[in-house]
């Protein structure tokens, strides 16, 4: 007589993924009852985790922190870095620029996840680091925008670069706040236009 036996594979459950969904639960939770409230606890709960389970991805609050942060980052990033760059410059530029700001159901979770965590940058060093360089990124990538206009033609020549890319970063910062904040008055249609209107004043038009 044959013996039949029932041979369970073990769950094999992937480590990044799992720390994905918990930084995303904290998003979650972020959204809903503000940063002060996104305790390993509640976020653990979110996920659908024992808040005994967290220590396997992260060791305290401010690592589950930092991960998370870093996610938003990372996936605009990704989305820019898929867009097509083989096309006038302009077009690159407000595409470029759209990714930044709270335009639809994807980047509009991230974009109020990304001020709380910067809010939270101001008391939490290793928060800290990654808005300066994050900073940084995107100051480097607005720089070789309005360089990249002045060198095909599309703005003046004598444009000051280093100032109108501090410029173009404080208008886009301050047209993402007023989409987090205000979203009534500044609507999706509302920011592209803004952004469409910055870019077009900047260039000149080609005799």
């Amino acid at each position: 007589m044959c013996r039949c036996y029932n041979w369970s594979m073990p769950k094999i459950v992937d480590h990044e993924q799992q720390k994905i969904k918990v930084a995303e639960a904290a998003w979650r939770v972020i959204r809903r009852a503000g940063i002060e409230n996104a305790s390993v606890r509640n976020v653990a709960q979110e996920a659908g985790i024992s808040p005994g389970s967290m220590r396997h991805y992260f060791s305290t609050q401010a690592e589950l922190f930092s991960f998370s942060m870093s996610l938003v980052s990372e996936r605009v990033v990704a989305r820019v870095s898929s867009l097509s760059f083989d096309r006038p410059i302009p077009e690159v530029a407000k595409d470029v620029l759209r990714e930044l700001v709270p335009l639809n159901e994807e980047s509009r979770p991230e974009m109020e996840v990304w001020l709380a965590f910067v809010s939270k940058s101001l008391s939490e060093p290793s928060l800290r680091d990654h808005a300066d360089r994050v900073y940084e990124e995107l100051r480097n990538t607005m720089f070789f925008i309005v360089r990249g206009l002045v060198q095909y033609g599309f703005a003046p020549k004598n444009l000051n670069i280093e100032e109108e890319t501090e410029r173009m970063q404080v208008f886009v910062d301050g047209v993402a706040l007023h989409g987090v904040t205000y979203p009534d008055r500044m609507t999706p249609a509302r920011m592209e236009k803004l952004l469409d209107e910055y870019i077009d004043s900047l260039c000149t038009k080609k005799s």
